[in-house]
């Protein structure tokens, strides 16, 4: 019998296929053959495909605002416009070269012992520097009402611990490269080709010291796992060379009774990693992880210096031109205002009442697959139910920007550097303001214009950007059961989240609570884990799935997949070959080596096209459209197709 989980063919040197060997193929193999990866891009398909035409809207609009061939009614849009204005004068920028980061880089050499670093860590803290250890306001997970203090360790220079692995050809690349272009950026701002290598010599010997205490992205996926209360009497006592409670209370202007500690191993082993033998070492990683962070900021020179490590890490062939650069850095710093724009222009309220009938929809499908949910008591399902009932749709584009924003003001006649460090200090003295303050659950994790949707298992609600409501995802062209097959499952993927193995640990506050009974709790580790083996191993891009790492989201697919399907039944006009058809075309992605490599070891998502076809394996209705057989390659034992929700 054939077990080939995903299909059969090769994903990367794509060629068309029939829907009964490979879904994925079938639907976008021609697609595959021709699509070309923008220079500037690491990636094109589906969701970038999207991305990159509400970019090029949004820089139009911008291109007219700059140049005032249209009016800003609104102060906010303004500061935006101002700072996309001020990115882009590229003559204005490079008469600062690197004078603006002077100061900052010599704060940092004018640390010359354990207890320099120590005295001056609350403030090197406020103004961004890059230290063995972090603090952050959150709410907490047990108390979602209330802010607390989290405490985080250091983070490593490649983007996951697995490339420093002896045997990862490209990290070593990687790193040389890191190296070379951090020499180079050190040389640019005065520092002699010998002392700037001995520097970044040192950063690197201190990143390595990090490699096996920090936590890997497959501890960081388990996300509850960063939830470790400790009384402050006691975390204070675990540094012996830096001064942690000064720290914190310089920080919150408060003593708090305990933090959370999100990586144990970590602080357990801070005295090996910061004492007086390691502190030359500590001082040059702050001092390189600051220039290669914000030497894009300076001018034209350094942004394409730092830029040669990037395209190495993502594999794009080149730079974003400075316009564009220009573009999406004011709307990252701007995201919301931004969002809100572009929500209000092209999307509009009634298309937000549209989706937010439709989500509901959704919700009340998957009440209904709870209430016939044969695996669950029945309190464990009415206590599921509440959760759902209580779930937040937020849609679009906020009602309200945050106030942060009317914070930021632009001045075109000063540095992008200087600009943008005063609004970094503001945005940090906000998220620290936030420990005094009750947590603001109308807050939103992503802006209108994000091509993207989220659940937040710590208030219990899903977020749907206007920006991701068109074709192939969402069209009145488009039948009922293609729209069910694409935003119909992304909205009941994010329902999903809420009872995957890890928002299944928080109740409908989105507080961390047992709400189970353990029979019900143990089958659905089970069942998780069954999700686990379904992909771990499977062959992509010449390395492997890592199940462990992906089954969250990997639960919250196949959950809202069935979903989809079931809301898609409802509708007069359903066609079951569309519905599987546009979920396969959603999915449709081409990426550089380079990307793929990273994304399979830091990426909590499954490759788009496994995504596609493992979904559409374990359902039977798949099998029933296509007439797929033990013959075919889409073929999965019906013990082998996994289903929970």
């Amino acid at each position: 019998m054939s077990k080939i989980v995903g299909g059969t063919g090769d994903m990367i040197d794509a060629k068309p296929a029939d829907y009964k060997d490979n879904l994925y193929l079938a639907v976008n193999g021609a697609w595959q053959e021709k699509a070309e990866i923008p220079a500037d891009k690491s990636r094109t398909g589906g969701f970038m495909d999207l991305d990159e035409g509400v970019e090029k809207t949004l820089m139009k609009d911008f291109h007219e605002f700059a140049n005032n061939e249209n009016e800003i009614n609104d102060d906010l849009m303004l500061q935006a416009v101002k700072l996309y204005r001020l990115a882009n004068n590229v003559d204005h920028l490079s008469k600062f070269h690197q004078q603006p980061i002077l100061k900052d880089i010599q704060r940092i050499s004018d640390l010359e012992t354990l207890q320099d670093l120590s005295d001056n860590l609350a403030q090197l803290s406020k103004d961004g520097f890059a230290l063995p250890i972090d603090i952050g306001i959150e709410a907490d997970m047990k108390d979602t009402a209330k802010n607390v203090v989290y405490v985080q360790g250091a983070g490593l220079i490649l983007p996951d611990k697995s490339y420093y692995d002896e045997k990862n050809e490209s990290g070593k690349k990687l790193l040389a490269k890191y190296a070379e272009v951090a020499g180079r950026l050190l040389s640019m701002i005065g520092y002699k080709l010998d002392n700037a290598k001995d520097i970044v010599e040192k950063a690197l010997a201190f990143d390595k010291s990090l490699v096996p205490i920090v936590k890997s992205s497959e501890e960081w996926a388990d996300y509850t796992k960063v939830y470790n209360p400790m009384k402050f009497s006691e975390f204070i006592t675990k540094s012996d060379s830096l001064d942690l409670k000064s720290l914190v209370v310089d920080l919150i202007n408060d003593t708090p009774d305990q933090v959370i500690i999100e990586e144990p191993r970590y602080l357990k082993n801070l005295n090996q990693l910061v004492n007086e033998d390691t502190f030359e070492n500590i001082k040059a990683w702050i001092m390189v992880k600051f220039i290669t962070g914000n030497a894009s900021i300076l001018d034209e020179e350094f942004r394409q210096t730092i830029g040669e490590y990037r395209l190495a890490l993502s594999g794009a062939k080149e730079l974003q031109n400075r316009t564009k650069y220009a573009y999406n850095f004011a709307a990252g710093i701007f995201s919301q205002v931004i969002g809100t724009y572009y929500g209000k222009k092209y999307f509009g309220e009634k298309a937000k009442e549209d989706v937010r009938s439709m989500v509901k929809k959704m919700i009340s499908i998957y009440e209904q697959r709870l209430s016939q949910n044969t695996w669950l008591s029945e309190d464990t399902k009415k206590k599921a139910i509440v959760k759902l009932d209580k779930i937040v749709i937020k849609v679009g584009y906020p009602d309200k920007i945050d106030d942060i924003y009317s914070k930021f003001e632009i001045n075109e006649n000063d540095s992008l550097y200087d600009n943008v460090s005063r609004i970094k200090k503001i945005i940090t003295q906000d998220a620290l303001d936030q420990y005094h303050k009750p947590v603001d659950r109308t807050k939103w994790l992503m802006p209108g214009h994000m091509v993207n949707a989220c659940y937040d298992p710590s208030r219990n609600d899903i977020t749907f950007p206007a920006a991701i409501l068109q074709a192939p995802f969402y069209s009145l062209k488009q039948t009922s059961s293609e729209n069910f097959g694409g935003i119909g499952a992304v909205i009941a993927h994010e329902i999903s989240h809420a009872f995957d193995n890890n928002g299944a640990q928080f109740d409908e506050y989105g507080n961390m609570n047992d709400w189970w009974t353990k029979e019900d709790y143990a089958k659905f580790k089970q069942l998780t884990q069954k999700m686990i083996d379904e992909f771990d191993g499977i062959p992509y891009a010449g390395s492997k799935v890592n199940g462990t790492l992906v089954v969250s989201e990997n639960v919250a697919d196949v959950g809202g997949l069935r979903c989809a399907l079931e809301a898609a039944k409802q509708e007069n006009d359903f066609d079951v070959k569309k519905f599987f058809i546009n979920w396969a075309r959603v999915w449709r992605n081409k990426s550089t080596k380079q990307l793929t490599e990273m994304f399979l070891s830091i990426d909590v998502h499954s490759p788009a096209p496994l995504r596609a076809n493992v979904m559409a394996q374990n359902m039977d209705e798949f099998y029933d459209a296509f007439d797929v057989t033990e013959k075919d390659g889409m073929w999965l034992d019906p013990d082998k197709r996994v289903n929970i929700w």
